[in-house]
């Protein structure tokens, strides 16, 4: 694998070329390539996902000092959410250097953001190995934290839950119910699915990685489709 044009997109070069591919490396991709050599990305996505919260915890907290820590702490979930890290993902290109099994580079759905975002934790938790933590900031810094503009102005950072009861009380004299639709993928790295129902009408379907962003992306969904 020549990482050569990932570095330079992501503007930082590794002394240890070893630590990137692993992060490239998806889980699938070890099923058709047992002889690879390398782990699966998993552990380094553990670890660049601390780091991640560290550095935009810190960031934030530099750039926004009249801000209270509720307000902090909804600015730094709208940045660090699997759909914010999955859109950044492709903005760096990463997705046209995963390793993946043939299947699942051909699923363009959901779970190829997921993916995507684990992919992205895990470079961040490579770059802090190699070249700790500064360059880990400086790569949040750079590629995480200028969303903060979008996420403000678009109200991203806003609970989609509240809003969502919000406007169902006001239209419909009703609040939201959430129901756990089912559920798929290893232990490990489950995908759960909840509907939000209005007067016992599904409105949305949305999916997360635990239940409570399931119920949050149905609530995103929910508020498109009423307004």
């Amino acid at each position: 694998m020549n990482t050569e044009k990932l570095e330079k997109l992501i503007s930082y070069e590794f002394k240890n070329k070893d630590l990137l591919r692993e992060a490239l490396t998806h889980r699938s991709y070890l099923n058709e390539n047992p002889k690879w050599g390398l782990p699966h990305n998993e552990r380094l996505e553990f670890l660049g996902d601390a780091v991640l919260e560290l550095a935009s915890t810190e960031a934030l907290f530099e750039k926004f000092p009249e801000e209270q820590e509720g307000k902090l702490t909804t600015f730094r979930a709208a940045l660090v959410n699997y759909q914010m890290l999955a859109k950044l993902s492709r903005k760096i290109k990463l997705e046209n250097f995963l390793l993946m099994s043939r299947g699942e580079a051909k699923d363009v759905g959901r779970a190829r953001e997921v993916i995507l975002a684990n992919a992205m934790e895990a470079l961040i938790g490579a770059i802090y190995l190699d070249g700790g933590y500064a360059a880990a900031q400086n790569f949040v810094d750079a590629v995480v934290l200028p969303e903060i503009g979008e996420v403000i102005s678009k109200g991203l950072y806003k609970d989609p839950k509240s809003l969502l009861q919000e406007e169902s009380q006001a239209k419909f004299k009703e609040t939201p119910a959430y129901k756990l639709i089912g559920d798929s993928g290893p232990d490990h790295k489950k995908v759960f699915t909840v509907g939000v129902f209005i007067n016992d009408k599904e409105i949305a379907r949305g999916k997360g990685l635990s239940k409570q962003d399931a119920e949050i992306e149905a609530a995103r969904l929910a508020l498109e489709k009423i307004g």
